[in-house]
Order: structure tokens, then sequence, then C-alpha cells
């Protein structure tokens, strides 16, 4: 991909069941998640404007390994290699080393110091990733990092990404939520961890045509809302839910002016 280092460039979800997966994305996100990939068990998700990512099986030695069903974001960068080595070098850990596949791209899976992992990669397209996009249909229109050390992780994630950090909102006892952004790009922010029971780790947010509708439609197929509907700023609105097999992740839609 041509996007600035640093930028989020494609989501993937890890789940112990695909279809149930499609089935339940499908109907809460309004997603297509298409069939599997002719060489592994990979599914495209395809938003009707563009694809936001994949859905890969979570396998039993992933699992032995203490891998868990989660979403995880590729952070595009201009050289895997010289990351990765850069990762390990600040206190981070690479768990599966650079790989390359053809007409696709080079990619590693790593962790920041708090251990929350994430993928490197340089994309072989010479067209920008439009997984991220701020209003887009059924894309990822925000990126949250709730991490147990809130001044290491954003010292980590601006020497290996150069963000910056351009502006803070209050958050009363849990602290400061500062945004993230890349180049003139905002497209997340930070948190700390406050003891919930969910794991630290980057949340995202997906858009769907109305959130009312989405909470209605994360219970009909098996999933929970965690949190909200809530105002936003910007105007959207927004819930934290939970799919079928624990996975947290974040809904945002037009609020009532939209």
């Amino acid at each position: 991909m041509t996007n600035l280092h640093g930028t989020p460039i494609w989501y993937e979800l890890h789940s112990a069941d695909p279809p149930a997966s499609k089935a339940f994305y499908d109907h809460v996100i309004g997603w297509q998640i298409g069939e599997l990939a002719p060489d592994m068990d990979y599914r495209m998700i395809e938003t009707g404007h563009g694809l936001v990512g994949g859905v890969m099986r979570l396998t039993p030695e992933m699992a032995a390994g203490g891998a868990r069903p989660g979403w995880l974001c590729y952070f595009g960068v201009d050289d895997v290699d010289a990351s990765a080595e850069a990762i390990k070098a600040v206190g981070g850990a690479v768990l599966m080393g650079p790989w390359s596949i053809p007409g696709v791209g080079r990619m590693a899976m790593v962790t920041d110091p708090q251990g929350i992992p994430f993928y490197i990669m340089r994309g072989d397209s010479d067209e920008d990733s439009t997984a991220y996009d701020r209003s887009g249909m059924g894309k990822c229109n925000w990126n949250e990092l709730i991490t147990p050390d809130q001044d290491a992780g954003d010292a980590f994630y601006r020497h290996i990404f150069h963000w910056s950090y351009p502006d803070v909102m209050p958050m009363g006892p849990i602290g400061e939520y500062r945004f993230i952004a890349v180049g003139e790009q905002t497209f997340g922010a930070t948190m700390r961890h406050a003891g919930e029971a969910r794991h630290p780790g980057w949340r995202f947010y997906f858009r769907a045509p109305d959130i009312e509708a989405a909470v209605v439609r994360v219970a009909e197929a098996g999933g929970s809302v965690l949190s909200g509907p809530m105002d936003v700023p910007g105007g959207d609105r927004i819930i934290v839910a939970s799919d079928p097999h624990g996975v947290v992740f974040g809904v945002v839609g037009p609020g009532a002016a939209g």
C-alpha cells in the first residue's frame, strides 16, 4: 500500500468458527463476508464499498500457543523487517517473524511492550488502503487502544509509527482520552485500562447505517451490548458489543441529526 507509515490498513478477525462469525457480522454490520480463499481458511470482508479486512480461522494450534478470538489491525510500515527489529529494541515482541505472500505483501505479527498484539505490513498494491475511513459505511471509523500503561504505550507507538497525540479529552477518574494522528489524519485514541473485565487491547469501531437497529441485531444474532448507545463528539452514536465468541468490537452510526 502507499499509505503513510503508521496508517491502519487492514482489519482481521481471528475466529474459532468463521461461518458463525460471518452470520453474526453480516447481520449486525451489513457486511458480505465471502467464501473461503482457495489456499487457506480465510474469508474477505466486503462492505459494499470495498474491503475492510478478513476473517481467519483460529486453529487449535494457534489457541495452544496463546492466541484467542479477537480483532487485530495491520499497520502499514515502510520496511517490515526494520520495524520488527525496532519493536524488539524498545521492549515489544515479534510473535511471527516477517514473511511474504506474493501479490499481497510482507508482514509480521508483533506486540507492544504491554503485550498487546497487532500486525505490521507493507502491501504490494500501488493503491492506498481504504479499510480505515472516518465515515465510510462498513469501514473502520475509529481505532481505540485500551492499555494498562498509557504513557509507555503512547511513547512506544510514537517511536515506531511516528504518531502524534494532538489533543486530549479529560475522562475523570479514568484519566485522559488521547487522540492519535498519523501525519494530519486523526484516526483514533488511547485510554487507560481501568480494570474492566475485558482484556486490554485495540478496539475497532465499524460503521452501520442505524445504531438502534444494530443494538437489536446484536441481540438477535446472539451477541451482547456492553455499553451504549451513547453520543460521541462529531454527531455520531456508538455501542460497544461482544459477538457470540466473546470478541469485543464497536459499532458507530449517525446520531439523531444524521
